[in-house]
């Protein structure tokens, strides 16, 4: 059986009988060259790390044209670097899952470095100042989910970690942001070296939350006379500091038994599934969707690698923009959106199986091609109808994608202003267009609200994914019953009503009393929510 070590991918014949895809690249000589010279280093050692980016940088490996590889830092999951990457030398596999049910197999081997980053794994922390001390260093980038970002809680105040850092300065940072302040700080003491910060979050104008929570962190540190003033300047001069704005796509999600199954069957044998304490599922193999999409604004002050080599576009900031409104506001997060919620109350446990349901592949259609599609702006260098198209027929149907709508439901109430709220906003803003004749869109909200009742459609009770407002808008939707369709109105009213989770008023844009119609329907008594969906689609 194949082990996933540094020693055992010497033998490349071995791996080759396994059907499995070696470097072509010395991995020892990167390791150290990573090292010696760090040129990128990137926050958030999940899957999506892994499985997409991680990648990019080996197929440059692989071609010769680079010979350093990537660090990678965890600040949120220490677990994953002391129980995945060191015992298996920063090495991984990726499994990318085809639509016929078969694998492409290939070693993850780009990451010359894994590090813990918090103040209290000392060793580690010094590690990553001296790396951010570097002339070579030209991008941090970032997978750290769209929360990551965030200096408040859910009352709209900071945090307390974010507290503590504004009061205590950039020696010990505890959050996420305050530590990434803290490191601007070092390479700024460095003689104001210059860097790119790239978030390649899935969430709108990702490079502008990044630089505001940064921004924010210094501004305090400066006022409070914790860092010198001239580091505010720093930060906000962009051919010093740039904070661009990109858009990616590739679903990673957990790893599955089926493609655990597999592998062993093939020989490799490192396929151990964890589930961290921060409820982490993870292991030494990902598993992924051959689709990926990768689009970067072209803000490198200190130059970047030649990643447009492997796929990756670089353009302008309009651009970056148009395509991921084109993505996260039509072309697949709604439609995702969509699935989770019904899937949920409708029993389904996968994205797959959903778009085998008549009712489901029609909703995503409309909500997709029937209202989204006439407020797209088409970027150019991806074609709307083509991308939306492969996500409905290709991407979600993939039945060897193992997507849940149960992790898709995840943190609805943060992403319904983007993924509905905006299309909204556009049909408001245009003269041709009336909010009031969308109909699908304000089906899934009024979906939304019926999932948040915790029951589904047999009126059986249904566990809820995580959401940072769940307990809220479980406590305003608690007067509405099941066959009781009078406590449906005045419930809703504080959620529809919420600008700031929508973008817009509801009730103010003529879709609050048509959402409620909705709910109304869907309540009246089990199995209304599928006699729902059929009277509409």
């Amino acid at each position: 059986m194949l082990v996933l070590n540094k020693e055992s991918i010497k033998d490349t014949s071995l791996w080759e009988q396994a059907g499995i895809e070696n470097l072509n690249f010395n991995h020892e000589k990167m390791t150290i060259l990573t090292k010696e010279s760090p040129t990128w280093v990137h926050f958030g050692a999940g899957n999506i790390f892994r499985g997409f980016i991680a990648m990019l940088q080996q197929s440059l490996l692989n071609s010769g044209t680079v010979d350093s590889g990537i660090v990678v830092v965890e600040t949120y999951d220490s677990e994953i670097i002391d129980k995945i990457y060191t015992p298996y030398d920063n090495l991984g596999l990726l499994a990318i899952m085809n639509t016929d049910g078969s694998l492409d197999k290939k070693i993850i081997g780009s990451i010359g470095e894994s590090l813990i980053g918090d103040p209290l794994r000392e060793r580690d922390w010094q590690r990553i100042q001296t790396i951010f001390s570097e002339p070579s260093l030209q991008m941090a980038s970032f997978t750290i989910t769209e929360k990551g970002y965030s200096l408040k809680n859910a009352a709209g105040d900071y945090s307390a970690d974010v507290q503590e850092d504004i009061a205590n300065g950039p020696e010990k940072p505890k959050s996420v942001m305050a530590k990434i302040a803290s490191l601007a700080y070092t390479r700024y003491q460095h003689g104001e070296l210059p860097i790119a910060f790239v978030s390649m979050d899935n969430c709108s104008h990702n490079g502008d939350k990044l630089y505001n929570a940064v921004e924010t962190i210094a501004r305090k540190w400066a006022e409070q006379g914790l860092v010198k003033k001239t580091f505010l300047s720093y930060i906000n001069n962009p051919e010093k500091v740039s904070f661009p704005w990109s858009m990616i796509d590739k679903i990673t999600p957990r790893p599955a038994e089926s493609v655990k199954r597999t592998l062993i069957q093939s020989g490799f044998a490192s396929t151990d599934i964890l589930c961290t304490t921060k409820n982490t599922f993870i292991a030494p193999f990902v598993n992924a969707e051959r689709p990926q999409y990768l689009v970067i604004e072209d803000k490198f002050p200190n130059g970047h690698m030649p990643l447009e080599q492997v796929g990756v576009i670089f353009t302008d900031r309009q651009t970056v923009d148009r395509v991921e409104k084109m993505k996260v506001c039509t072309c697949l997060n709604p439609l995702h959106t969509s699935l989770a919620v019904f899937g949920c109350l409708l029993g389904y446990t996968l994205i797959a199986d959903e778009m085998k349901d008549p009712n489901l592949k029609k909703l995503v259609e409309k909500v997709g091609y029937e209202e989204g599609m006439p407020v797209v702006v088409n970027p150019g260098i991806v074609d709307p109808i083509a991308f939306i198209k492969e996500v409905i027929e290709v991407r979600f149907p993939n039945p060897y994608i193992p997507d849940t709508p149960q992790r898709i439901a995840s943190d609805t109430s943060q992403k319904v202003g983007i993924r509905f709220g905006e299309t909204i906003k556009a049909y408001c803003q245009r003269d041709d267009l009336n909010p009031t004749n969308l109909n699908y869109i304000p089906l899934v909200i009024a979906g939304w609200c019926r999932y948040l009742m915790g029951l589904d459609d047999q009126g059986n009770e249904m566990g809820l994914s995580s959401d940072p407002l769940l307990a809220t808008l479980k406590e305003y939707i608690s007067g509405i019953k099941l066959g009781d369709v009078k406590s449906v109105g005045a419930s809703l009213q504080p959620i529809l009503s919420n600008e700031e989770m929508f973008g817009v008023n509801l009730y103010q844009v003529g879709l609050g009393e048509k959402i409620e119609g909705y709910l109304k329907e869907m309540v009246v008594g089990t199995g209304a929510v599928r006699a729902t969906l059929q009277k509409y689609l």
